[in-house]
């Protein structure tokens, strides 16, 4: 066994020995301004969502645009996969990653990996709570948190009864939306239930119909995306309620609904843009100019026409 330890030792110290501290060729910016050779891997948090698929899409179409390579991953909302998947890309060569992480903290040790190999890192919708990353694209999601409440005290008054649906509890988006929301709930509003339904429309709905027995009076929900406000829909629909209901994304299926007298309302994002604005900003580091460190994409309220 000591025999073993000390070989085991001597080959490490070799492999050390021959190791170069610099990140490998791939792996270092282009500053050439070509961007024909360039390869960024995108991680995006779930597929099973339009506002992510939309996202996608606004990747896909910029980085044609520029001839750039684009490696597309689903963590299907499973944080350790999109870690698994981030290093995957790693391993491929990409010169550039594009994250929209499932869970803002867990992702931070393989944005951590990408600094020590010198692969910058723009995330998107979402932060990564360590590690460096040249820029947030996102839309300000406290500002549509408070444009939410705000909306409800314009439709029913302060002091309305809300219910509040909240997202994937480790998501920056979750933190900012509830924030933002809370900056003037917490003051105009009465918020008597508040639960996590992960952005998801079936948790959506089984969450709402629970926290509608519990809370008869309540008179509004906000859902922090779409897909959770189409699931409490639903129940409220099956309930024979009359609440009113403001999502946030502003998605295909929201906006029909909406239109056809469904939701209120959608604090809408763009996510198309978000895509195309993180592609110019991968293409800017890796040719070696400066970003803004927060890339904000423009939200607007929708309601019916």
């Amino acid at each position: 066994m000591k025999k073993l330890t000390l070989l085991f030792t001597a080959v490490l110290m070799i492999i050390m020995t021959g190791c170069s501290m610099q990140p490998p060729e791939w792996a270092k910016p282009n500053n050439n301004g070509n961007t024909d050779e360039i390869k960024i891997g995108l991680s995006i948090s779930t597929l099973n969502n339009p506002f992510f698929v939309a996202l996608k899409d606004g990747v896909v179409a910029e980085a044609e645009k520029q001839g750039i390579e684009v490696v597309i991953v689903d963590a299907q909302d499973d944080s350790a996969k999109q870690s698994n998947d981030v290093d995957d890309l790693i391993q491929q060569g990409v010169n550039a990653l594009l994250i929209n992480p499932t869970d803002s903290a867990a992702i931070s040790n393989v944005v951590q990996t990408a600094n020590s190999l010198g692969i910058p890192v723009i995330t998107l919708d979402r932060s990564a709570d360590q590690g460096e990353v040249e820029a947030l694209v996102a839309s300000d999601n406290v500002k549509g948190g408070e444009m939410a409440a705000q909306y409800i005290i314009e439709q029913l008054g302060e002091g309305a009864k809300v219910i509040e649906l909240e997202g994937v509890a480790g998501a920056s988006a979750t933190r900012e939306r509830g924030q933002g929301f809370h900056n003037i709930a917490d003051e105009k509003l009465d918020v008597v239930a508040k639960q996590p339904a992960d952005f998801d429309r079936t948790k959506g709905l089984n969450v709402m119909e629970n926290l509608l027995q519990g809370n008869p009076d309540a008179k509004a929900v906000f859902a922090h995306n779409d897909e959770m406000a189409l699931g409490a829909l639903e129940a409220i629909q099956s309930s024979g309620r009359d609440v009113i209901v403001v999502g946030f994304d502003g998605n295909e299926d929201a906006i029909k609904s909406i239109n056809a007298g469904g939701l209120t309302a959608s604090v809408a994002q763009q996510p198309a843009l978000i895509g195309e604005l993180a592609v110019q900003a991968a293409a800017d580091v890796l040719q070696g100019n400066e970003v803004e460190e927060m890339i904000a994409a423009p939200l607007k309220l929708t309601t019916k026409e």
